[in-house]
């Protein structure tokens, strides 16, 4: 297998710090571009840090250069603050990289999106999960990838007292057989997932990985 060189935009997020430590480790991987507002104190020989402006994106386009975008940027209403920022943050910041990569002759997008993601949807988050899902299909990816993660585990550190309340709730129900759809996934076995997959060669232009995929 010739060696890869991936890119990973959200590489300071929950997903994103597990798929930086497992493409390290990845020996089919031999360069990691990430893309980050502040510095980060990674230190290993595969790793390019870019700390870029995501406002002023079109001044990186010739960066935006590998074989495979990890996308795993992401944000709450709370720390976005608004509609307005979480929606750049969500849609418009993750289109324009994931256009750019496309023009640039990425092959691979892997997506971290969320389950019931709905362009139609009533409710804003999912809604525009869904319509970037949309969006990034009409792309000129030769394989797209979309996974749609129920509740995440994050590492314990991330992790509210709200998030914790929940996901011991929806454990217990899994348990009994309710609501298994929504069974909590690690954040690790995701980015695992994510990248287990990109080595698989599809007919199909576009997968979509739901809960049970992921699981699976």
């Amino acid at each position: 297998m010739v060696k890869k060189h991936a890119l990973v935009v959200g590489s300071t997020g929950a997903t994103g710090q597990e798929l930086v430590k497992l493409l390290i480790q990845d020996s089919n991987y031999k360069k990691v571009s990430i893309f980050v507002r502040r510095n980060v104190d990674i230190k290993n020989k595969k790793i390019d840090i870019h700390v870029i402006d995501f406002s002023k994106l079109h001044e990186y386009r010739n960066l935006i250069k590998g074989d495979i975008l990890f996308s795993a940027l992401g944000t709450t209403l709370k720390d976005a603050g608004s509609k307005k920022n979480q929606y750049l943050v969500d849609y418009t910041y993750q289109y324009e990289i994931a256009k750019m990569a496309s023009e640039n002759g990425v092959n691979t997008y892997s997506l971290v999106s969320s389950i019931g993601a709905n362009e139609k949807s009533i409710f804003f988050y999912p809604r525009i999960k869904g319509k970037l899902e949309e969006s990034v299909k009409l792309l000129n990816f030769k394989k797209i990838q979309i996974f749609q993660p129920p509740s995440l585990i994050r590492q314990e550190e991330l992790m509210r007292t709200g998030e914790k309340i929940s996901i011991n709730i929806l454990n217990k129900l899994n348990k009994f057989g309710i609501l298994k759809s929504l069974r909590p996934i690690s954040v690790k076995l995701l980015a695992s997932k994510m990248i287990s997959q990109s080595y698989y060669d599809s007919k199909n232009k576009i997968t979509i990985y739901d809960s049970k995929s992921i699981l699976d």
